[in-house]
């Protein structure tokens, strides 16, 4: 998007929805599936493909897009990146060579770190949900779409809460910033 002379210029998908297994491409002849949110990572764009339970990475020097992590699965299953699960991966948000990603349908915050491994800091599984602060191994959120990275650990948007909650990475724990315009 070019805002001083407003063109716009495609850079990848079709305008077509990608069919269930698509596995990437030349980035502007590959139809894309519900893409949420974009985010630079270590030189790639990430793009959080909600309709494929993926996240795919857009080369821009070599015009490629493609899986980059989730196996197409829809689910919550760690490990290596193309092996593990996901459910509609919405928010991104990069720090320190880790992907954080909010994971909505799982209602839980994950992150992908360089060696390609993604893991679960907060979440239980598929229909796991509700609103419960303190150690991230029993925190529940609902249906988080997006993740900023803070210097005191990331803040998710909890949106079926109507909460901004921070996990804090040191102590492992989720606690609620603001919900239903209290602080």
């Amino acid at each position: 998007l070019d805002l001083a002379d407003g063109t716009v210029e495609t850079i990848a998908g079709t305008g077509e929805q990608a069919r269930w297994g698509a596995r990437g491409g030349p980035a502007r002849e590959t139809p894309l599936n519900s893409p949420l949110d974009l985010e630079l990572w270590g030189g790639t764009v990430v793009i959080a493909m909600a309709g494929p339970h993926q996240l795919w990475a857009l080369d821009l020097e070599k015009g490629d897009v493609g899986v980059l992590a989730g196996s197409g699965a829809e689910g919550l299953a760690d490990g290596p990146a193309h092996a593990a699960a996901m459910a509609q991966p919405s928010g991104l948000a990069a720090e320190n060579g880790k992907l954080w990603i909010a994971d909505s349908e799982t209602s839980s915050l994950r992150y992908l770190d360089r060696s390609g491994r993604l893991t679960t800091a907060v979440g239980a599984g598929l229909f796991d949900f509700g609103h419960e602060d303190g150690p991230a191994e029993s925190a529940l959120l609902q249906h988080p779409l997006g993740v900023v990275v803070t210097p005191e650990g990331p803040v998710v948007c909890d949106t079926y809460n109507s909460a901004l909650r921070r996990y804090d990475p040191e102590k492992e724990e989720v606690s609620t910033l603001a919900r239903d315009g209290l602080s």
